[in-house]
């Protein structure tokens, strides 16, 4: 090394007197800087714990082939739709999704906001919230369908040297058509990744007061209707009747949410929407119980979804958009109080599960 290189060296390792950018133009030579002489912060440790919060997904675009992509991949799994694939799936792919693709898009369309998809952007905000509250645990989200994709997500928190992960899906009520595909994800992840789900948190007392305070706060603000339904996703009876505790689950988080609110058995209705099919879903139908309320005369009804932790197609366009529609078409005006969201009442109530989840480990 040359003598120039050698100063350069010995300022650049003098205590006494920081580097300057002078100092290296006369030294002529910053690649002859001995690069332990500089000293350098340590990278902070990676986290050990993360929380995955799960969604049920999303198409990439407003489009027909980013919907049909998309449907492809959520309608394929056995839990939707369990039919025999060699009778289910040229149905699907000949039929279904060239027809619904175009439909599906622009409704989508009808809904989309400027960073994307209503579902994605309000799941990417919660999980930026909780990690806000969770500075030294890793907090992501994932999609059961679409992208991240969840097993994805799982090989990333790997990588990054993650050893434990809270799985939360965003689905308050248990169903095996919904919570138990993402169990089989995790039951296939071969893995070194200890792995707790909870499976559901439709009676934890901090996300019911969340979603109660929700609809109290929007009634002090916007007036209280005439009566407030309860619309859940539904879901084919021969599933409930199969042993699936997820009507049990519906009925038991509008009670209680119905009993904060001090509500009288008159003033709610549970009722369950987005029926797929000819086959027999769960009753009451949302739609078909706005068309008895017009005729029984109710002209302003209040509609909250607690079945899903944040607004989608199915809570914006079905329900705000078009029972909406429908029910004004008869005289009456149905209100949307929307989902929690990335609301700090609910980034707090999950934030609060998944800590009591993680300290259980072992």
């Amino acid at each position: 090394m040359s003598s120039a290189g050698i100063g350069a060296a010995r300022i650049a390792a003098s205590p006494s007197r920081p580097l300057r950018v002078g100092d290296i133009a006369r030294g002529g030579f910053w690649h002859h800087i001995a690069m332990h002489d500089i000293t350098l912060p340590a990278a902070p440790p990676a986290p050990v714990q993360a929380v995955v919060i799960v969604n049920l997904g999303t198409p990439d675009a407003p489009t027909a082939p980013a919907v049909r992509r998309y449907l492809a991949e959520f309608l394929h799994d056995h839990r939707v739709v369990q039919l025999t694939r060699w009778l289910w799936c040229p149905l699907l792919h000949f039929v279904i999704l060239p027809l619904r693709g175009p439909k599906a898009a622009a409704k989508y369309a009808s809904i989309w906001m400027p960073e994307g998809s209503p579902l994605a952007v309000h799941t990417r905000r919660l999980a930026m919230a909780m990690q806000a509250r969770l500075p030294q645990w890793r907090v992501v989200h994932a999609m059961r369908y679409g992208r991240p994709a969840l097993q994805g997500v799982l090989d990333g928190l790997r990588a990054e040297g993650v050893r434990h992960a809270v799985v939360l899906p965003l689905y308050p009520q248990y169903s095996t058509t919904t919570t138990a595909s993402i169990a089989d994800v995790l039951a296939a992840d071969q893995g070194a990744l200890a792995v707790r789900m909870i499976d559901d948190y439709s009676a934890d007392p901090r996300w019911l007061v969340a979603v109660a305070d929700s609809i109290r706060l929007w009634r002090e603000a916007h007036g209280s209707g005439e009566h407030l339904l309860f619309s859940f996703h539904g879901l084919p009876q021969r599933i409930a009747d199969g042993g699936d505790p997820y009507p049990k689950r519906c009925e038991a988080t509008a009670s209680e949410i119905a009993a904060a609110l001090g509500l009288g058995e008159d003033q709610w209705t549970l009722t369950y929407q987005s029926r797929f099919g000819r086959e027999k879903w769960l009753l009451p139908s949302t739609d078909r119980m706005l068309d008895a309320m017009a005729e029984r005369g109710l002209r302003q009804v209040d509609v909250v979804c607690p079945g899903f932790a944040v607004d989608c197609l199915e809570t914006l366009e079905e329900v705000a958009m078009q029972f909406a529609e429908e029910f004004a078409e008869k005289g009456g005006e149905l209100r949307y109080i929307p989902c929690l969201n990335e609301s700090d009442a609910h980034a707090d109530a999950l934030v609060a599960l998944a800590q009591r989840y993680a300290d259980r480990r072992g």
